[in-house]
């Protein structure tokens, strides 16, 4: 599957969350995200958003101050309530 990529650096806290978020939206399940962002928070961030919706975090990386992380959108989506 391919990945495909939110370049959302220089953005601060909450805003990479949210452009990746929005991002997911429009992405099939089962499909990855590469985000780099280069805000220090996006590191707990992006672990608590994969632990609050489901979403996961296979992937993360930094260097030289650029964050890399790679999500997978959930496969099933939440039934909603009624």
């Amino acid at each position: 599957m391919s990945e495909t990529m939110l370049d959302v650096q220089g953005l601060t806290c909450p805003l990479p969350v949210l452009k990746a978020n929005k991002a997911l939206r429009s992405l099939p399940a089962g499909a990855r995200l590469v985000v780099l962002a280069t805000d220090p928070a996006s590191v707990k961030d992006f672990q608590a958003y994969s632990r609050e919706t489901g979403h996961a975090l296979v992937g993360f990386s930094e260097q030289a101050g650029q964050y890399r992380f790679t999500l997978r959108k959930r496969d099933v989506e939440p039934a909603a309530e009624a």
